[in-house]
């Protein structure tokens, strides 16, 4: 990614006072970013084009190819920020916070992430669903590290009586795939809760209902 201005950024912007260029490289690789989710969502890899993500993003194509060398590293993009935003809700999962609360922290941050950028959750899904072939070794790495790391949070839980015995891995699988359901799959939500669309108010109560049903198997019962 280029860290300088192009002759080929918007006039407006060159000129506006007050606009340095990291914010305008910011600003231009983040409507590239959102432009190649949906393109990519509906194309996949394989078949999406430079010209359809600079045309969805309402910049110039030499203006992506300044930010980005090939449609391989904008995906690569697109799905590194998908990881890092589960990064932070992780964050939640610590050895000096309680069980309870933590988890409840990390289905909702999850939930939220999901349903603000359900096309981006929808891209990884579609990916894995094809055999995860064009995920980084470094993204498969940087995963299985994490959760290995946070696994140790979940055993320490544990050791200190403070959770039942569970396997942590396992665990994750199940918040992950219950706090992904609601935009990966939302037709089939939306059936079976008999809405047209989900809401913020259908999402909240997922929250409440995972967390709830998750934390009533883990949390060790009064004496």
């Amino acid at each position: 990614m280029a860290g300088s201005l192009k002759r080929n950024d918007s006039i407006d912007e060159i000129a506006a006072p007050g606009v340095s260029e990291d914010r305008i490289r910011a600003r231009n690789v983040q409507k590239i970013l959102s432009a190649a989710v949906e393109v990519f969502s509906r194309k996949g890899l394989d078949g999406a084009r430079i010209v359809e993500i600079a045309k969805a993003s309402g910049l110039p194509k030499g203006n992506v190819y300044y930010y980005f060398s090939s449609k391989e590293e904008i995906y690569n993009a697109t799905i590194a920020h998908l990881i890092h935003s589960w990064d932070e809700a992780f964050q939640h999962i610590s050895a000096d916070r309680e069980p309870a609360v933590a988890i409840e922290d990390y289905v909702r941050t999850k939930l939220e992430y999901a349903r603000q950028n359900a096309a981006e959750t929808r891209l990884f899904a579609n990916e894995i669903l094809q055999g995860a072939g064009h995920l980084s070794g470094e993204a498969r790495d940087h995963m299985r590290s994490i959760t290995a790391e946070k696994a140790k949070v979940i055993d320490a839980w544990v050791a200190a009586g403070k959770m039942v015995k569970v396997d942590a891995r396992h665990l994750f699988i199940l918040l992950w795939s219950a706090t992904q359901f609601y935009a990966e799959f939302e037709a089939l939500a939306c059936d079976a809760l008999q809405v047209d669309q989900l809401r913020t108010a259908d999402y909240n109560l997922a929250a409440k209902t995972i967390t709830q049903t998750v934390l009533g198997g883990l949390l060790p019962r009064p004496s």
